[in-house]
């Protein structure tokens, strides 16, 4: 008799799971309420991304002049463009809805049963859905997270959005006020900055991205202070709408004003009201779900992924660890999930990637260690394609060489960061990287450079 797996929530978690236990010849049943795809797909990654790679291609048309391009007219290519917001949404709701049946199509060929409604612990091997009852020798939860809703700051979903709302607005915002400078609210602001708002990023800190390496920090904070971004230091009070738009109260009584509030000050597990405590499983003082390495939580036979767990809250992170659980339940060889190795990527532009140890960590940790920076505008190819910011930093031990971490600032930071994730996950040293072939002209030359600096010579004794 083949295993029953019961999956509670479509995401990246939970569709991989999916795929993966029915590979494995399970019984599987997936319950979604909302959408197959998760936030991933319906509501963050897939939409927030796709405006901001339509606002990356104004940036294109910025520095069109500098590369001789103009209209017929002689006109500035970029003096032309104008924004149809209504048109941008309206595609990106139709991508979300390709995606997720997708998603659907992908699960049903591989015979994975899927159910709408909201789920319901009744013990850790019994889940119901409304008046249905599935017996499961093995549960995944992951049922992910929701935007946090500030008191006094409450959306209305027209003048002040979280980031799930954006997508229904028909108009740029003329002077839109984010608050909350982590990776939801950059990104954010820097698109519909460069879209065309009139943008003022609320920071609780000194810079953007304060979590992030400092120096990548410190050059998106300038970046966007160059673009003419107003930052304000302070955290939101009170966001209230009148009759122009939104008054945005700190707390220090300074008052904003401006014609639309986006709340991007972080997000909450969706994991009350369904039975988790009751059934042995333990949640954190923020409502979390507490996982080991292999996704257990503290009930035998439940498992659980994503945003709900909070180990990071990345879309492959959460495929990881819906894998792993899978494969552990169903007695396969299991790997537990390295965060040391995860990479992620800040999608503005420039973008902020990033691997392995930051700077702080091997700083705490005692390591001795040496970093090579360079900028990408010493690269022939960023020079051809008129790109003048960002730069490549590696992190390498003094003595073995081995790559620690790495951050690479820039456009699709994103897929240049991959050679230095497999470096940090396979334990290359900045010789390995350095040795090599890259493409000449490539962007890439200047992370093999940047390992090349980090060579040692041993002296002779």
């Amino acid at each position: 008799m083949s295993s029953r797996v019961v999956i509670v929530g479509g995401g990246p978690g939970g569709y991989e799971a999916a795929l993966v236990a029915a590979k494995a010849g399970a019984d599987v049943t997936l319950v979604e309420r909302q959408g197959l795809g998760g936030n991933a797909v319906l509501t963050d990654v897939v939409p927030s991304k796709t405006v901001i790679a339509t606002a990356e291609w104004l940036t294109i048309a910025h520095r069109a002049p500098e590369l001789g391009i103009r209209r017929s007219d002689g006109a500035d290519l970029a003096s032309s463009l104008t924004v149809d917001m209504a048109q941008v949404n309206s595609r990106i709701k139709d991508l979300v809805r390709k995606q997720s049946s997708d998603i659907a199509a992908r699960l049903e060929h591989t015979g994975v049963r899927v159910i709408e409604g909201a789920a319901r612990l009744e013990g850790p091997h019994r889940v119901a859905v409304d008046d249905t009852a599935l017996e499961a020798d093995a549960v995944l939860l992951a049922v992910g997270a929701r935007p946090r809703i500030v008191p006094g700051c409450e959306p209305d979903g027209e003048r002040i959005l979280t980031w799930t709302q954006l997508y229904d607005l028909t108009e740029l915002p003329e002077h839109l006020i984010v608050v909350g400078s982590g990776v939801t609210g950059a990104e954010f602001a820097g698109a519909y900055h460069l879209l065309g708002s009139r943008v003022t990023l609320v920071a609780s800190g000194d810079r953007v991205l304060s979590r992030e390496d400092p120096d990548a920090s410190a050059h998106l904070t300038d970046v966007f202070r160059e673009r003419g971004m107003t930052l304000v230091g302070g955290r939101a009070a009170t966001v209230a709408r009148d009759d122009a738009g939104v008054r945005v109260t700190l707390e220090d009584g300074t008052v904003l004003e401006g014609s639309h509030a986006l709340m991007a000050v972080g997000s909450v597990p969706n994991t009350s009201g369904m039975g988790l405590e009751e059934a042995g499983v333990e949640l954190d003082e923020r409502g979390l779900i507490r996982v080991d390495r292999v996704s257990r939580t503290t009930a035998r036979g439940v498992y659980a992924a994503g945003d709900c767990t909070g180990v990071l809250p990345l879309a492959s992170v959460a495929a990881t660890q819906g894998r792993i659980a899978m494969a552990h339940a169903l007695g396969d060889a299991v790997t537990p999930i390295d965060l040391r190795t995860v990479a992620s990527n800040v999608f503005t532009v420039p973008e902020i990637a990033s691997v392995g140890a930051s700077e702080a960590e091997l700083k705490e940790r005692g390591l001795f260690y040496e970093v090579s920076r360079l900028d990408l505008a010493r690269n022939p190819r960023a020079k051809m394609l008129g790109i003048d910011e960002g730069f490549v930093k590696i992190f390498g031990h003094t003595v073995t060489g081995q790559v620690f971490g790495a951050v690479v600032v820039g456009p699709r930071a994103s897929e240049h960061i991959y050679p230095l994730s497999l470096a940090v996950a396979q334990h290359l040293t900045v010789d390995d990287v350095a040795a090599a072939f890259t493409v000449y002209p490539s962007l890439s030359g200047t992370i093999s450079e940047a390992a090349r600096r980090l060579h040692r010579i041993e002296a002779e004794g």
